[in-house]
C-alpha cells in the first residue's frame, strides 16, 4: 500500500500515515497485528501518542420509529506513546492488540455476512488530533460460534442476513453497546410454526452466550419479543457435543414458548408448535445430512440457495463497505 492520507488538519507538508493490518480474518477475543507506517513531512513534528479505533457500521430505531444507521467507537487502544518523526522520515510502528471477544462475526467460511468493521487511526500532533486511514477490519467465528450456525444449517435453516444493532440484551452479560443479529429462515417443517428466527452471539473468555428469538416484535432490548431463549455454550465443550441434537432441542423450546405465547395473547399467525416425531429421527427436522450454515450462506452470497434475499447479499456488503468508509474519510478530511 502507498501513503494515502494527508493528515488534514496538520496542514500541507505534515505527516502521513498508512496502517496495514497483517493478512486473514481476527477472531473475537484474538491479537489482531499490524504496522502503522509513517513518513514525515517539511518539518520535524512530535507525535504525542498514536491511538486506534475500532469502529462498526450499526442501526438504531430512531424516535420517529425509523431505521437509523450510524458508525460507533467500540474500542480503542493506544499503540504508541510521544516520540520525535524527523523531516522526511519514515518510521514504522507496529502493534499487536486483543480484540474485546463480543466483537461481531463478519465472515463464515470466506463469505461476507454483511457486517461492517473498521480501524481508524488517529494521530495526535502537538495538540491537533487527526482521523488518518480507515481499514476494513474481517472477523471470523469461533468453534463455538461455528458449531452452532452448522447445526441450524443441518436443521435445515436458511441464512437470510446480518446486521448490528444498537442497544442492550437484558439479562445478558453483554459488553459492547450494541449487539450482532443473524436472521434465519425455517425449514419447511416449522414454516407454519414461525417466520424468523435470529441468533446472537456475545462471546466471553469461558465460552458464548447464544440468544435465539422467534419473530422479533420491537427488538432484543425494549422487551417486545415474542419468544427469546437462552443458552451457553462452554469453549471446552465444543467438541464433546452433538450440536446438531443439541440445537435441535433449542429450537423445540424456542418454538414451543412462541407457540405458548401466540395462545395466551390471542393470535397465532403461523400455527401449531414443533412437529414432534416420537422415534427421535431427525430426518424431518432437516437432520445431519444437511448442508451446513456455511455452505447455505455461500450459496446465498451467489444467489442460489436463499431466493431473492439472498442473492442480493454479496452486491449489498460490496456498497456498504464503499459508502462507510468513504464516507468516514470524507468528514474526518
Amino acid at each position: 500500500m502507498v501513503f494515502k492520507r494527508l493528515l488534514g488538519s496538520l496542514g500541507v507538508g505534515g505527516p502521513t500515515v498508512d496502517t496495514v493490518l497483517d493478512g486473514g480474518p481476527v477472531l473475537p477475543g484474538g491479537q489482531l497485528n499490524g504496522h502503522v507506517h509513517l513518513e514525515g513531512g517539511n518539518a520535524d513534528v512530535d507525535i504525542e501518542h498514536i491511538t486506534l479505533e475500532l469502529l462498526a457500521h450499526v442501526e438504531a430505531e430512531g424516535h420517529d420509529g425509523e431505521e437509523q444507521e450510524g458508525s460507533v467507537i467500540f474500542e480503542r487502544f493506544t499503540v504508541a506513546g510521544a516520540f520525535r518523526l524527523g523531516e522526511g522520515e519514515r518510521t514504522s510502528v507496529p502493534f499487536s492488540v486483543i480484540l474485546p471477544w463480543e466483537t461481531p462475526v463478519t465472515e463464515l467460511y470466506g463469505q461476507p455476512l454483511g457486517i461492517v468493521l473498521g480501524v481508524r487511526t488517529e494521530l495526535s500532533v502537538a495538540g491537533a488530533r487527526d482521523k488518518g486511514d480507515l481499514d476494513p477490519l474481517t472477523v471470523g467465528v469461533l468453534p463455538a460460534q461455528e458449531a452452532v450456525l452448522e447445526a441450524l444449517g443441518n436443521l435445515g435453516f436458511g441464512f437470510v442476513s446480518a446486521d448490528l444493532e444498537l442497544g442492550q440484551i437484558h439479562g445478558t452479560g453483554q459488553q459492547l453497546p450494541f449487539y450482532q443479529e443473524i436472521e434465519l429462515t425455517p425449514p419447511p417443517h416449522l414454516a407454519h410454526a414461525v417466520n424468523e428466527i435470529e441468533v446472537t452471539f456475545l462471546a466471553s473468555p469461558g465460552g458464548v452466550e447464544v440468544v435465539l428469538e422467534a419473530d422479533k416484535r420491537g427488538g432484543l432490548f425494549t422487551g417486545g419479543h415474542d419468544s427469546l431463549q437462552r443458552y451457553f455454550v462452554d469453549h471446552a465443550a465444543v467438541a464433546h457435543t452433538d450440536w446438531t441434537a443439541e440445537v435441535d432441542g433449542w429450537i423445540r423450546a424456542l418454538v414451543e414458548r412462541h407457540a405458548a405465547f401466540a395462545a395466551q395473547h390471542g393470535h397465532q399467525p403461523y400455527g401449531g408448535g414443533y412437529a414432534h416425531k416420537d422415534d427421535g429421527d431427525h430426518g424431518e427436522h432437516g437432520g445431519s445430512g444437511g448442508p451446513g450454515m456455511g455452505t447455505v450462506i455461500a450459496a446465498g452470497a451467489a444467489g442460489l440457495a436463499v431466493g431473492v434475499v439472498g442473492g442480493m447479499v454479496a452486491a449489498e456488503v460490496i456498497d456498504e463497505v464503499g459508502d462507510f468508509f468513504e464516507g468516514d474519510e470524507e468528514d474526518e478530511g
